[in-house]
């Protein structure tokens, strides 16, 4: 038996008894925890060993005992078009995603390579613009992008990096190849969920934590703070690093606290900032101190008034100015938002290709650009087989599954298309890998997706969070997985390779730590 990536493999040792689900249905679908004999992959093995020794009234218990932790740490989120009350807990499943050593080495090398491409285009297009003056990309599509911000034009953020944390959203075709869904490079959200669910299933299933040879992530914390700190204005010594929220009402203000809170670093309002000769400063009850680097979670509209949107009361008056004067550094940049655009991903692997001179590692997903003739004749005749998507909408919003949708609503999405047709894209329907999912104290197939987190520095120094947040499509047959539209997540293993660390059943999330000591 093999696991086959990008022509690499590891052969399994010939068993006379291999641990399986025996009752557990794939359908026909490529499933992440047994093959389609349904005997568990070689790096699951003690998982599946574990769920033949568990009654489904056991694994249900557990289930419900991490939920109950899950809801007395507050874990939530904000659903704004809820109109039952807009804050809900994260649903969480207790089967866990497990990533061999050999997949997860191919999307490491495959996601560094990405984002390095992606840093150099920020920094060309609101520069020299080689990319668009080559012909590379047409200039229509980039000035049409209402996330290409004209004021950010001449910027040069430190070490040429614009963007220093990603959370890219990855999937597994019925093959098992994966492929790049998406980009989010703006205000990424969900890594507090994956450090909280590795948490409390460190806790409920220590034993066969500890046997699986499973990859830390509690130290993103750590690696995170040293990041912001080692993009501070090169004059200053001992930066003061804050993370700027909306406020509590924002669907991500969980994990605003949550990184402020474990990085030992104030949560700030824009109200709590205020700019002076050209320097950004944080009010406190011993008077101004000056502020140095902010990880930014509003996004760009809202961020200076005097700049951007004159409306925004949760911005800082004046911010660009201190910006541009090189007293501040932003994570992320302002201006990012254009490589998160989806018709602008399309063309991420043209940027591979020009800026690295490098095939991709890691493939899109086929994108058909429907401000392009040719594939927009071909999405209208084709809406039944593809996936439309609004090129500026997220979170699930603004897409319709084709095959799944009715004639009136292909018919409604038709018309959106040719009244704006620089709004849309269209990929073909994936059929996605599954992963057990435990439902109504029963194991069923659930479709899932993985979004890494991508820390960048410099050109030349990019981390890749072992794992990530894998969401789970909680209704039986949608592939839809935020959880704005019913999803949930599941604990991400990344088996580890000889030689590197593992993570420890014991240890739990600890603020700002020496990862050497996880």
């Amino acid at each position: 038996m093999q696991e086959q990536v990008s022509g690499k493999s590891f052969q399994r040792q010939s068993q006379s008894s291999i641990p399986s689900l025996p009752d557990y249905k794939t359908d026909g679908f490529y499933d992440e925890l047994v093959d389609e004999r349904n005997l568990s992959r070689p790096y699951t093995e003690e998982l599946v060993s574990l769920f033949n020794r568990l009654t489904p009234a056991e694994l249900f218990r557990k289930q419900q005992a991490i939920e109950k932790s899950l809801y007395q740490m507050g874990i939530t989120f904000t659903v704004y078009s809820d109109a039952a009350g807009t804050e809900k807990i994260f649903p969480f499943d207790v089967i866990p995603r497990i990533v061999s050593a050999v997949l997860w080495k191919h999307i490491d090398a495959g996601l560094k390579q990405r984002i390095r491409a992606l840093n150099r285009f920020l920094c060309d297009i609101y520069n020299e613009q080689a990319i668009v003056n080559d012909g590379v990309i047409p200039r229509v599509l980039i000035e049409s992008s209402p996330a290409y911000l004209k004021e950010c034009k001449g910027l040069a953020p430190f070490n040429d990096v614009w963007c220093h944390i990603t959370g890219t959203d990855l999937i597994r075709d019925n093959e098992g190849t994966v492929y790049v869904l998406e980009d989010n490079l703006r205000c990424p959200s969900g890594v507090s969920y994956v450090l909280q669910n590795r948490h409390v299933m460190k806790r409920n299933f220590p034993q066969v934590f500890g046997s699986s040879r499973v990859r830390p992530v509690s130290d993103y914390s750590w690696r995170l703070f040293e990041l912001l700190r080692g993009i501070a204005p090169p004059h200053v010594d001992d930066p003061t690093v804050v993370v700027l929220t909306p406020g509590i009402y924002n669907s991500a203000y969980y994990e605003h606290s949550f990184l402020a809170q474990n990085m030992g670093v104030k949560l700030v309002e824009g109200r709590d900032l205020v700019v002076e000769n050209d320097f950004l400063y944080m009010r406190t009850t011993g008077g101004l101190k000056r502020v140095d680097v902010i990880y930014r979670r509003i996004d760009d509209a809202f961020l200076d008034p005097q700049t951007f949107r004159k409306d925004s009361v949760l911005g800082v008056a004046g911010l660009m100015d201190v910006y541009r004067a090189g007293n501040v550094s932003l994570a992320n940049a302002p201006g990012t938002g254009i490589a998160d655009d989806k018709v602008i991903y399309a063309f991420v692997p043209d940027m591979i290709r020009y800026y690295l001179d490098e095939e991709p590692i890691l493939p899109n997903v086929p994108t058909y650009v429907c401000q392009k003739d040719d594939d927009r004749k071909y999405v209208l005749d084709n809406m039944d087989k593809l996936v439309i998507k609004a090129a500026g909408e997220s979170g699930g919003y603004g897409v319709l599954i084709g095959p799944h949708a009715t004639a009136e609503q292909r018919a409604e999405y038709a018309a959106k298309i040719k009244e704006d047709p620089r709004n849309w894209i269209a990929q073909p329907t994936l059929q996605l890998s599954r992963v057990p999912t435990l439902i109504d104290e029963k194991l069923e197939g659930r479709h899932v997706d993985l979004r890494p987190y991508i820390l960048c520095r410099r050109q030349d120094d990019v981390w890749v969070l072992p794992g990530g947040l894998t969401r789970v499509a909680l209704r039986k047959g949608s592939l839809v997985v935020n959880s704005s539209q019913g999803g949930g997540s599941k604990d991400t293993w990344v088996v580890a390779e000889e030689g590197q660390p593992v993570a420890s059943p014991k240890n739990g999330i600890k603020p700002v730590p020496n990862p050497d000591s996880i």
